[in-house]
């Protein structure tokens, strides 16, 4: 019986995906600041059993709508944005089993340096860290470091490909398993023969030097990806161990899961290499009228305004240039593509600012899942059984309450069906999720490993 997985899904600033939600009285969010923050919501997830916590992240401003990041800094969609990975060392160190996924952009961040910062975060979490792959969605961040606009949609996945590789050789290459020997009696701590150089000279990264950091316990994060376009998952059933997608209805996710697996198996990989978690917002209480009056009174908060300003930059559409009932031309979009198509799926191919408002009853265009801990259990195991999903990224809606409510009403009654652990198993992230804290000889990393002895 396949067992669920939960992450909480989240983001190092005020309003995420629910928005306007911030603005309701018992919501905390606008600590997000606060260091102290964190480590409570940390070990709020540990000791519900949570997988892990999955932080989002940009470098750009939502400035799509009305061509202008205005109505991003009224609303707080997603601007103020710390950095994620900071995050990381304080909410390790009050927990024992709970992993990490943070963003990362490869786009604009150089790969040795990035590396290093990876094999850094693995070491203190012990092994715990994952990484979700992005390349980025908004012109606003390729601005922000000199260039014009960022490349086109499938461009990036090429300039992704490279990237992965560079980073395979410093993860896996450069250092062998039995290069640290920790000798005191010798003065030896490290074997310069078991210590490599990488160079690589490509299209777009030149590379000679060694990897800064010693072998670490997963040497190669946990690797997240989110893209579910077509070149989104030719790079996900390559690269990817963990798939992030969005639905609407359960054919159209279980097709998505079907093709990554069948494409994995193509590339020499096995269907059980790849977990697919689903996006989901839940709102429950002990009875489905307790969950209705708690959704209803969350409702007063959101933001259309805000709503639009996220969907304008995901979906790379200027909603302030439609009417409310004019159709939407969507084109050929450079932003999130696997986006616009969910929403054509979901509102027809003639859908306009209106179907879209009329889907964003939480401030976002993911339909929240609403009743008793019984009916979301029922809900969370239907989807599982039916689309094949593997867990669930669960966004926040009123933080800390969504999170304590499925920890205590909706969590046992998974464990009461066998559909979620009750204890943790011990080792680094891959460990849990995989049975393995490598990733495996037939990953297209393992190639470049080094052999001991």
């Amino acid at each position: 019986m396949r067992q669920i997985h939960f992450n909480a899904f989240d983001m190092n600033c005020v309003g995420h995906i629910q928005h306007g939600l911030w603005a309701h009285p018992r919501d905390q969010s606008h600590r997000f600041n606060e260091i102290g923050y964190w480590m409570d919501y940390a070990k709020r997830l540990e000791a519900g059993l949570f997988d892990g916590i999955f932080l989002a992240d940009v470098v750009g401003v939502n400035d799509v709508l009305g061509g202008s990041p205005d109505a991003a800094i009224r609303g707080a969609v997603q601007v103020p944005v710390n950095d994620p990975m900071m995050l990381v060392p304080a909410m390790a160190a009050v927990t024992t089993h709970l992993g990490f996924g943070v963003t990362a952009n490869l786009t604009y961040d150089p790969p040795f340096l990035f590396a290093r910062r990876m094999s850094t975060l693995d070491h203190l979490t012990g092994g715990r860290i994952g990484w979700n792959i992005v390349t980025g969605y908004l012109d606003s961040a390729a601005k922000a470091i000199g260039l014009d606009a960022q490349a086109a949609h499938d461009d990036r996945y090429d300039l992704a490909d490279e990237y992965m590789e560079v980073v395979y050789r410093l993860w896996e290459e450069s250092w062998a398993d039995d290069a640290v020997v920790l000798d005191r009696a010798n003065h030896l701590y490290a074997d310069p023969a078991r210590v490599r150089k990488i160079s690589h000279a490509g299209k777009q990264y030149r590379l000679n030097a060694m990897h800064l950091s010693s072998p670490s316990p997963q040497r190669t994060p946990v690797l997240y990806q989110a893209g579910s376009s077509t070149r989104g998952r030719q790079f996900a059933a390559t690269h990817a161990e963990c798939v992030f997608v969005n639905g609407q209805k359960i054919e159209g996710v279980k097709g998505i899961v079907d093709d990554i697996h069948a494409k994995a198996v193509n590339y020499g990989r096995q269907a059980e290499d790849i977990k697919v978690f689903m996006g989901a917002t839940i709102v429950t209480g002990k009875t489905e009228a307790e969950a209705r009056e708690k959704f209803e009174d969350y409702r007063r908060y959101v933001s259309s305004e805000a709503a639009l300003v996220h969907a304008a930059a995901s979906l790379g559409i200027d909603f302030a240039k439609y009417d409310l009932d004019e159709p939407i031309e969507t084109g050929k979009s450079n932003a999130i593509v696997s986006n616009v198509e969910a929403v054509t799926r979901s509102a027809g191919p003639q859908w306009t600012k209106r179907k879209l408002l009329e889907q964003m009853v939480l401030g976002s265009r993911q339909a929240p899942m609403i009743g008793s801990a019984e009916q979301i259990a029922d809900q969370l195991a239907t989807w599982s059984r039916e689309a094949g999903i593997d867990g669930f990224n669960l966004s926040r809606t009123v933080v800390p309450e969504c999170f304590d409510d499925i920890i205590s009403l909706v969590i046992p009654i998974l464990q009461e069906r066998g559909l979620y652990k009750t204890a943790y198993t011990d080792g680094p992230l891959r460990q849990k999720l995989f049975g393995s804290p490598r990733l495996p000889d037939r990953h297209i990393a393992a190639g470049f490993r080094q052999k001991a002895g």
